[in-house]
């Protein structure tokens, strides 16, 4: 078998990092739009993630965040994305980096797909994969507050910290493990 000298591997899950960022974006500029909402997934020993301390005691291998109803002050980056949301009650911050992301669901639709936690490469590795689609991909968004649905306020189970689990219903899920080299 031929050696994959391209490492089209990394490149799938560059791409599909760019949906994230793109969505998020899209999300931090105009809030949510129908019933879409998002659950992501992430390791919290990543580096680059921030979490409280009592959350990542409760998590510290990985944990998902639902963008419902009750999120604030997105901010979308080229590297990762910023986001208040409550923890028994008491607003923290959340920094994300999108290496860190194990998995992203909008149930609404369903749509899904999972990814690896990209690994820092050496200072003096190979040029990261990911350098012509970041030419290409959006500006960063400007610091937006998202903004709830309308109609009548919504009952507060919009953030839950909860294990990762496999996408509701008949979610599409697309896992490149078929194309690594085993």
């Amino acid at each position: 078998m031929a050696t994959d000298l391209i490492r089209y591997d990394l490149l799938v899950q560059d791409a599909l990092r760019s949906v994230v960022r793109k969505v998020l974006a899209d999300t931090a500029r105009a809030g949510l739009i129908g019933d879409h909402h998002f659950k992501i997934a992430f390791k919290t020993q990543a580096p680059g993630v921030v979490v409280p301390s009592a959350v990542k005691s409760r998590f510290p291998d990985e944990m998902s965040i639902i963008l419902q109803h009750e999120f604030w002050d997105l901010v979308v980056t080229q590297d990762a994305f910023e986001v208040n949301l409550n923890f028994s009650r008491k607003p923290e911050r959340l920094i994300v980096p999108f290496d860190s992301i194990t998995g992203f669901t909008d149930p609404s639709v369903p749509f899904g797909f999972k990814l690896e936690p990209r690994a820092p490469e050496p200072a003096a590795g190979r040029a990261p994969a990911t350098a012509e689609i970041q030419e290409s991909a959006p500006a960063p968004a400007k610091t937006a507050s998202a903004k709830p649905p309308s109609g009548p306020a919504p009952a507060k189970s919009g953030q839950r910290a909860e294990k990762p689990a496999e996408p509701a219903g008949e979610a599409k899920v697309v896992s490149i493990d078929a194309f690594r080299k085993k």
